[in-house]
C-alpha cells in the first residue's frame, strides 16, 4: 500500500513537471499573456496582488527551476489530513486535474495565482486553525496569533521551501503527541476500532457473565488491561478500571458506575473527533506558552504551574457554571500580583440579579456584605426601599471586607482583564470533592490555594510559605507582586497528553468541543480510518 501511494505521488510530481515546463515562454506574447493573466487573477486579492506587482507578475511555481517549491508544496498537502485538515481543500488529485486542464498561458497564469491562493490557505489553517473561535463559540475570548498572509508568502518565495513547510504547523509538545495519538488511534480504527460496546448496567469486583466478558475485551483493546482470559471482575479488571477512571477524570474507585460505563462506551470516532478539535485549539494558541506559566483547563477542573512542559504543582479547581452567563472563558493574560486578604467587591451581575431579589424579600438577607452609596459610604438597610428598584436602576454597590468568610478566601491571584476573572480561595471546600466541578461565576476558584502563592512566591523569596504567612496574619488587605509575571492560559481541553505521551479524555462541560467539531466537519475536517 505504501509503495503504491509513494509511486502515485511520484506520478503526480512528475505531471506537475511536464505541466509548468511547458508554461516556459517561448514567444514574448507567450509571458505577456501569462503576466497579465497572473495580474488579472492575482487583483481579487490584495495581499497576492501586492506579492506579484513586486514581481512584476513572474511565477514562483511555473519556471524550469520550480519542482522543489512545487513538490515539497503537493507533499504538505497530502499530509493535509493527518493534522485533522480539510482533505478536500489540499485534494492533489483535484489540484492535478487543474494542472493538466491549463493548456494556455492565460489558463496556466491564473494556476499560478491559484498555487499561492491555496498556499495561504493551507499556512493559516495549519498555523492558527481553521476556524476562528470566537464566531464558533462566543465564550472563547482568545486573541489568535495570526501571521501576515502577504509576510508568510514572501517568506516562503526566498527560503527552503520543504523546510519553511516543516516549519509552518505548532511545534509544542503537545500538538506533536496529540497528532501521534490521532495517527495511533485512526489506525486502530482501520483495524476495527474497541470492538462491541459494554452492556448491562453498573458492574464491580466479584462480578462473572458476559458483561464483565465484554469490559475485559474492552479494557485488553483501550490498552488498559494486559491480555487475560478471565471471566470474573477480578483485582486486574478492578486496577484496569481505576486506571480508566484516573485518565478520564472520573472518580477512582475501581467499581464501573453509570457515567464510568458510559465513558467506557464512547465510541473511537467520538474521541478521534476530540482529539482533532484538541489540536485546533492548539493551533489557536500557536505562541510560546511561557517557560513557566499556569495552565486552567476547564474541562479537567484543575489549576497547574508548568515548567518547562512539566507540571510542577497542581490544584483542583471549581470553574464556572454551565449556565451560559456564569461559563468561564477562555483567554490568556499575563499574572501581576496576588492580594492576601482580599475584600470582596460583588460584581454588578450578581448584586442585581442575585442579590436585590433577596433584599427585596428581606432587607437583612447577606448581612455579611456591605451596601456602599457611588461615594462609597456605608448605606443603612433600613433606610432603602429595596422594592422601588430593578437590575437597571439599582444606584448602590455591596461588598466584603476582609476575612475568613470572605467568598474569595483568603488570597486571589491577579491577571488584570476586561473578563474580571481571576484565581481565588474560597470558604466553600466541600465543592472539591465533587466529580464535576462547575459552580461559579466564572472565576476559578482553587483548593489549595497557599500552596499555589507558596509555589508562584518561591522564584522570589528563599522562604515564600513565611513571607505569605507574615502577611496573611496582618488581617489587612496587601499586594503582593510577583517579581516576575507569569503567563496565564485558560483552556478547556476535553483530550490532552501528559508528557509521558498517555492520552487523557474529559467530558465536554460546556459542549463547546461539539460545536467545534460541527464546524469543522461543515468545513470538510472529517474521522479517518486509516489501513495498515
Amino acid at each position: 500500500m505504501v509503495l503504491f501511494l509513494h509511486s502515485r505521488f511520484l506520478r503526480l510530481m512528475l505531471v506537475a513537471s511536464l505541466f509548468f515546463a511547458a508554461t516556459a515562454p517561448s514567444v514574448q506574447a507567450q509571458v505577456t499573456a501569462f503576466r497579465q493573466a497572473v495580474a488579472d487573477a492575482a487583483s481579487r486579492d490584495e495581499d497576492l496582488a501586492e506579492f506579484y506587482r513586486a514581481r512584476d507578475f513572474q511565477g514562483i511555481w511555473s519556471g524550469s527551476g520550480d519542482s522543489a517549491r512545487r513538490n515539497a508544496l503537493l507533499s504538505a498537502f497530502s499530509e493535509a489530513a493527518q493534522h485533522g485538515l480539510p482533505a478536500a481543500r489540499y485534494d492533489s488529485n483535484a489540484l492535478m486535474n487543474r494542472l493538466r486542464a491549463a493548456a494556455t498561458p492565460e489558463e496556466q497564469g491564473r494556476m499560478e495565482v491559484e498555487l499561492s491562493r491555496l498556499f495561504m490557505q493551507y499556512a493559516r489553517d495549519i498555523q492558527t486553525g481553521v476556524l476562528v473561535p470566537s464566531a464558533v463559540v462566543p465564550e472563547i475570548k482568545r486573541e489568535v496569533p495570526y501571521r501576515s498572509r502577504l509576510g508568510t508568502l514572501q517568506a516562503f518565495a526566498q527560503s527552503n521551501p520543504a523546510g519553511f513547510l516543516r516549519s509552518l504547523p505548532p511545534s509544542s509538545p503537545e500538538y506533536t503527541r496529540l497528532m501521534r495519538e490521532k495517527l495511533r488511534l485512526e489506525r486502530m480504527l482501520g483495524a476495527g476500532g474497541w470492538g462491541p460496546a459494554v452492556g448491562g448496567g453498573s458492574l464491580a469486583p466479584g462480578d462473572a457473565g458476559q458483561n464483565v466478558v465484554a469490559l475485559r475485551n474492552r479494557l485488553i483493546a483501550t490498552g488498559f488491561l494486559d491480555m487475560t482470559a478471565t471471566q470474573t471482575y477480578d483485582a486486574a479488571i478492578q486496577v484496569a478500571v481505576q486506571r480508566f477512571q484516573q485518565s478520564h477524570g472520573l472518580t477512582v474507585d475501581g467499581a464501573v458506575g453509570a457515567e464510568t460505563l458510559r465513558q467506557i462506551n464512547v465510541p473511537m470516532q467520538e474521541r478521534l473527533q476530540s482529539v482533532i478539535v484538541a489540536m485546533e485549539r492548539e493551533r489557536w494558541i500557536n505562541r510560546p506558552r511561557g517557560e513557566r506559566h499556569i495552565w486552567v483547563n476547564l474541562t479537567d477542573f484543575t489549576a497547574a504551574i508548568v515548567d518547562n512542559d512539566r507540571v510542577t504543582f497542581s490544584t483542583r479547581s471549581v470553574v464556572g457554571a454551565s449556565e451560559s452567563d456564569r461559563q468561564s472563558p477562555e483567554f490568556s493574560d499575563v499574572m501581576e500580583y496576588m492580594v492576601i486578604n482580599p475584600s470582596w467587591y460583588v460584581p454588578r451581575s450578581i448584586v442585581t440579579k442575585e442579590y436585590l431579589p433577596m433584599l427585596k424579600a428581606n432587607p437583612n438577607a447577606v448581612r455579611q456584605l456591605d451596601i456602599t452609596d457611588n461615594s462609597g459610604r456605608v448605606v443603612s438597610r433600613g433606610s432603602v426601599n429595596f422594592s422601588s428598584y430593578n437590575e437597571k436602576n439599582f444606584p448602590f454597590s455591596m461588598s466584603q471586607g476582609p476575612s475568613e468568610g470572605n467568598a474569595l478566601g483568603l488570597v486571589k491571584f491577579i491577571f488584570p482583564n476586561k473578563y474580571n476573572i481571576y484565581l481565588h480561595d474560597t470558604p466553600s471546600k466541600s465543592l472539591f470533592g465533587r466529580e464535576v466541578r462547575a459552580f461559579s461565576h466564572g472565576c476559578i476558584r482553587l483548593n489549595d490555594p497557599f500552596d499555589f502563592a507558596y509555589a508562584l512566591l518561591a522564584k522570589q523569596t528563599s522562604d515564600p510559605k513565611g513571607r505569605f504567612q507574615s502577611l496573611l496574619t496582618t488581617g489587612a488587605e496587601t499586594r503582593e507582586n510577583l517579581a516576575t509575571p507569569v503567563p496565564v492560559h485558560i483552556v478547556y481541553r476535553t483530550a490532552f497528553t501528559n508528557v509521558t505521551g498517555s492520552l487523557q479524555f474529559r467530558r465536554d462541560v460546556y459542549g463547546r468541543d461539539a460545536q467545534i467539531w460541527n464546524a469543522l466537519a461543515r468545513e470538510g475536517v472529517a474521522v479517518r480510518a486509516v489501513q495498515g
